[in-house]
């Protein structure tokens, strides 16, 4: 799973898996739901996405990691 945030537009998409998007499906206004091809979910997309969520601060509890990754652009 991986988490992008881009500045310019204001938006965050989480990433669940590393499959091509082959539809979306908006659910709520500025967030839309991206599934494959076999209708599972691969990603969330949230428009203006500062003023929904704190961005300052992530948490995970009790995940399976393998790997953990951070960069900082």
């Amino acid at each position: 799973m991986k988490c992008h945030y881009y500045a310019e537009t204001d938006s965050l998409y989480i990433n669940f898996a590393d499959r091509p998007s082959a539809g979306s499906r908006e659910v709520s206004p500025g967030v839309v739901l991206d599934f494959d091809e076999a209708g599972t979910i691969v990603g969330i997309d949230i428009d203006h996405a500062s003023k929904i969520a704190d961005l300052t601060r992530l948490e995970a509890e009790s995940l399976p990691l393998e790997t953990l990754s951070i960069s900082h652009r």
